[in-house]
């Protein structure tokens, strides 16, 4: 007999997190330019982590257990603006995706979530496809 979801997201909480990758100081030709940037890319962002709270909603989570959050890092690794992240929150577990690199460019470059998996300490870590 199988359980509903709904049954399991009781009690979870869940913060769906999303790190701007801030950029180089000079990256923009002044602070007016970077400011329309943050502003657009935030506006994208916000629609994205809705879209996926609703999602969880959806599947069964209580909607005030369910939060989104963006923040802006500066970092030349994404895998350690995470961890720095779930450091400072306590988060238990952290849920990454899998993005599409071939075994060589994994090799050469590394994987965020090879880089989380590799240096999280104290936490769950799942990788999704």
């Amino acid at each position: 007999m199988r359980r509903d979801l709904e049954e399991y997201c009781v009690g979870l909480k869940v913060t769906i997190l999303h790190v701007v990758p801030e950029p180089e100081e000079d990256y923009f030709p002044s602070s007016a330019e970077k400011g329309k940037w943050f502003t657009q890319y935030d506006k994208k962002v916000d629609v994205m982590l809705k879209d996926y709270r609703q999602l969880l909603i959806k599947k069964g989570f209580s909607p005030e257990n369910v939060l989104i959050r963006s923040t802006a890092r500066y970092s030349p690794s994404m895998a350690k603006c995470i961890l720095s992240e779930r450091d400072e929150t306590g988060y238990s577990t952290i849920v990454v995706g899998r993005q599409g690199l071939s075994r060589s460019e994994e090799f050469l470059f590394g994987s965020i979530s090879s880089k989380i998996v590799n240096h999280a300490r104290k936490c769950t870590i799942w990788v999704v496809e």
